[in-house]
């Protein structure tokens, strides 16, 4: 199978943005050092006064086993962010079309 796409969007709860970022810039650290078949991993703020608080997430992995261990690694790496989160992740997975 080819790479997995995921795109994942947060809202964060209001006047935490500026902690949530600095959480983020951790778990990515840390999916980048323990994750090898995570390909990218990044996090974006979107502009707009409907989105202020909205993070999404653009994820690339080898395969669907990479996908599975950051899927399993989540509750640890999120531990620190989940406390900011106003509301459930919404989680879309993508394949490219070639």
């Amino acid at each position: 199978m080819a790479n997995i796409t995921a795109i994942a969007t947060i809202h964060i709860k209001e006047g935490k943005m500026d902690e949530a970022k600095e959480v983020l810039k951790e778990i990515v650290k840390i999916v980048k050092d323990t994750e090898p078949g995570t390909l990218e991993y990044i996090p974006h703020t979107v502009t707009g006064r409907k989105e202020k608080n909205t993070i999404i997430f653009y994820e690339k992995y080898t395969d669907g086993d990479a996908a599975k261990a950051h899927m399993g690694n989540l509750g640890k790496n999120m531990a620190k962010l989940g406390p900011l989160l106003d509301g459930e992740p919404e989680i879309k997975t993508c394949f490219a079309i070639e």
